[in-house]
């Protein structure tokens, strides 16, 4: 099989750029060439996807059996890909948000089936256009694409809802015995994935002739609450976890942008129901617990330690809800 990845070298790509490497795709990665990650086996086309002139050129002898974006954002972008891969590749696999699923939840279990509506997040909203925009090519003029819907899923990421989930400020914070801030009382369930472990699904799709034209959604099984993630992260790091619990909507008010992410996402308990995935991909099942996988994550920042980046805006951001919600306590 020959693919071409636009990316491929992010939080959850980079697992699936090497297990496909591993399995004997004949693997190509568009991309800048700014994010400096050695991965043995594929092939580098360096470009900007936001160049589709520049793209075309390059890839004008080529053709694919799977072309995945792992970038794409905006219904802009899906129409560009559309009219770049139109003819290029036998399968198109956009990545969406489980976010797309009906909020608020009315149904804890979600499906592929499960409605996609979010008023709360303009993130999510967007990834919902670029499905219908790619389910409408597929109807009308049968662009092959397969839609593929991450929750929260980590690798060299924190899978947390509030502390700067792409940098070690929320670690830091706790090994300086600084409070960190748990939406809500703490007991929503939620689930988060270690990005190997959704490799297996994802390349399992790559390829996948009756995948055309379907969404899935590929999450860990494994139950938790968000009291126990951030204790699970505090435990791996050798500390512990100051909480302080405050409800969605007053985090919200004092910041819109944190809120947004809360109440379109992470605020209701949620399951997801993998059963489509692992009926299309039997060899599929999350095999990694969170508190070996937040090692993992943990060992990889201790790898370097110019990795152990502290975001001052995201301490200040966190800094002053905790403020506010003192005083409304006053």
């Amino acid at each position: 099989m020959k693919a071409l990845f636009i990316g491929g070298t992010g939080n959850i790509s980079t697992s699936v750029s090497r297990l496909a490497v591993k399995l004997g795709i004949d693997l190509y990665l568009l991309n800048r060439g700014e994010r400096k990650i050695n991965l043995p086996g594929t092939t580098q086309i360096q470009a900007d996807i936001h160049k589709p002139r520049q793209v075309s050129r390059l890839l004008q002898t080529h053709h694919f059996d799977c072309v995945v974006d792992w970038i794409a954002y905006e219904p802009a972008d899906i129409e560009r890909d559309i009219e770049l891969f139109r003819n290029k590749t036998r399968q198109f696999i956009f990545i969406s948000s489980a976010s797309v699923y009906q909020r608020p939840v009315l149904n804890p279990i979600i499906t592929e089936g499960t409605p996609l509506a979010n008023p709360f997040w303009e993130y999510s909203r967007l990834k919902i256009a670029c499905e219908e925009r790619l389910m409408q090519a597929y109807r009308t003029d049968g662009f092959p694409v397969t839609i593929v819907r991450p929750s929260l899923t980590y690798d060299t990421y924190f899978p947390i809802a509030i502390g700067g989930w792409n940098t070690y400020t929320l670690v830091d914070r706790m090994k300086r015995g600084q409070p960190i801030i748990v939406h809500g009382d703490g007991n929503s369930i939620w689930v988060v994935t270690h990005a190997d472990d959704l490799a297996v699904g994802f390349v399992g799709l790559m390829g996948h002739p009756n995948s055309l034209g379907h969404a899935f959604h590929i999450t860990s099984d494994e139950l938790l609450t968000w009291d126990q993630i951030y204790q699970t992260i505090a435990a791996a790091a050798g500390v512990e976890a100051k909480m302080v619990h405050i409800p969605s909507d007053f985090i919200a008010r004092v910041n819109p942008g944190i809120g947004a992410g809360l109440l379109g996402d992470k605020v209701s308990s949620v399951i997801f129901d993998n059963t489509k995935i692992k009926t299309f991909v039997p060899e599929y099942k999350a095999v990694i617990p969170f508190h070996q996988g937040i090692r993992r994550t943990l060992a990889w920042y201790d790898e370097d330690e110019r990795r152990k980046v502290v975001d001052t805006k995201v301490n200040e951001e966190m800094d002053a809800i905790l403020a506010a919600y003192k005083d409304n306590l006053a």
